[in-house]
């Protein structure tokens, strides 16, 4: 099964893929389908849109939890020149930070060393603490595709990744959440990063460190992953700021992150005084226009 959360008008509605088209469905997002239950009444299709005319939202535009993991890969690990870390490292994001796979990424105007970064996006499903890697396993909903574009001189300038990860409008989520049963739980997909046709990226999930089940698992020992929560697996290798020269992003190009057998994004960058939140549709006008409908 293939979800989506896409807009309508001026606001957004949870859709099922089926063929060529979204069938919507009466969740207003993916995260309240997720809380509700993946079950037959809340999956009863109604009006039908064209895949291809669908403008996807952010795939789940108001998660509880956005957590990252670096250096999980281990072409990436040694491009850094360091060994395969024992446990994972990571970092959080905030729900501002997410945009759509159709959306314009927010260049900031006060940095220009700004860097691609293709990701596996885990989803939960369901609430779990402590969980075991069965446990883990269970509570995954879906994979979807992220690009965790990262601020590198604001990346490093402590030893806290942070500052440099989790700005407005930089992280492309989507377009669909794949379930684990059409991917094999991603355990063998080729991963893909280009910047204007280019290819810069290119791995497979069979190489990172901490497979989806042990990361769930692990980050559910400190904390409680919720329905909607979404986990960014890591980067390979090939990013701009480890290349000789350094390779960083520039205004008016365009950035395709993809996963096998799970979609794209298709990202143009753009300064982030140009970026309009009315034209691009953000989910955070519409999650604000949706809670005050409520």
């Amino acid at each position: 099964m293939r979800l989506a959360t896409i807009r309508v008008g001026s606001t957004t509605q949870a859709a099922v893929a089926e063929g060529d088209k979204y069938r919507l469905l009466e969740s207003r997002d993916l995260v309240d389908l997720l809380r509700a239950g993946l079950s037959p009444s809340n999956l009863r299709p109604q009006k039908a849109i064209p895949c291809e005319t669908a403008i996807p939202a952010t795939l789940v535009p108001r998660p509880s939890k956005i957590l990252c993991v670096g250096l999980n890969y281990r072409s990436h690990a040694e491009e850094m020149g360091v060994q395969p870390p024992s446990f994972p490292g990571m970092w959080a994001k905030f729900p501002s930070s997410l945009i759509g796979a159709r959306d314009p990424i927010a260049l900031p105007r006060v940095s220009d060393q700004c860097d691609y970064e293709v990701e596996l996006g885990i989803v939960i499903g369901k609430s779990i603490r402590y969980a075991s890697r069965t446990e883990s396993r269970d509570a995954i909903a879906g994979y979807t595709v992220c690009n965790d574009v990262s601020v590198r001189d604001w990346q490093f300038r402590t030893r806290e990744a942070l500052q440099g990860k989790a700005w407005d409008n930089m992280t492309p989520v989507g377009p669909v959440l794949v379930t684990p049963d059409e991917v094999s739980h991603a355990e063998d997909l080729r991963v893909e990063c280009y910047v204007d046709g280019v290819k810069l990226q290119d791995g497979r999930t069979s190489d990172l460190i901490f497979s989806p089940t042990e990361l769930v698992s692990y980050i559910s020992t400190f904390t409680t992953l919720e329905p909607g929560d979404l986990i960014l697996t890591g980067t390979p290798s090939g990013v701009g700021f480890k290349r000789t020269p350094p390779r960083y992003l520039l205004a008016g190009q365009t950035v395709t992150t993809k996963i096998e057998d799970i979609g794209e994004l298709i990202n143009t960058c753009v300064a982030d005084r140009d970026w309009a939140p009315a034209a691009c549709g953000t989910d955070r006008a519409v999650a604000a226009a949706n809670i005050a409908a409520r």
